[in-house]
């Protein structure tokens, strides 16, 4: 019996020492991949920096301003006047549609359960 016992427990042991192996090897992948993401992030935040940049550089007032100047007659562009802004309250919005009633409820049983509520209550 003792034997028995002695062999499922040696079993029992190279199962768990096979198990921790493998967990360590996932574990160890895991971390490789959590790694590489990160380098990935790091990278595009890097890129998006330098876009950020690039897009503030490309929109200085200054510089368009240049460029609306040299593209004037091109573009058709003309100067803005006070007369093309408006109020708020000029906005023509649009009115919401009267949806029609699909499911309708009786309101006075509701108020008479309510009003039942209200009395039962001590």
């Amino acid at each position: 019996m003792k034997s028995i016992l002695y062999v499922l427990t040696a079993l029992a042991v190279f199962g768990l020492a096979l198990w921790a192996y493998q967990e360590n090897y996932r574990t160890q992948q895991v971390v490789k991949e959590t790694q590489k993401l990160q380098r990935e992030i790091g990278m595009a935040q890097v890129r998006l920096a330098v876009l950020n940049a690039e897009w503030a550089y490309l929109n200085r007032p200054d510089r368009l301003r240049e460029l609306a100047d040299l593209n004037f007659e091109r573009l058709g562009l003309l100067p803005l006047r006070a007369e093309q802004f408006g109020r708020a309250d000029q906005i023509a919005y649009a009115e919401d549609p009267d949806l029609p009633i699909v499911d309708p409820i009786e309101l006075q049983a509701i108020t008479n359960i309510q009003a039942l509520g209200e009395v039962q209550i001590p």
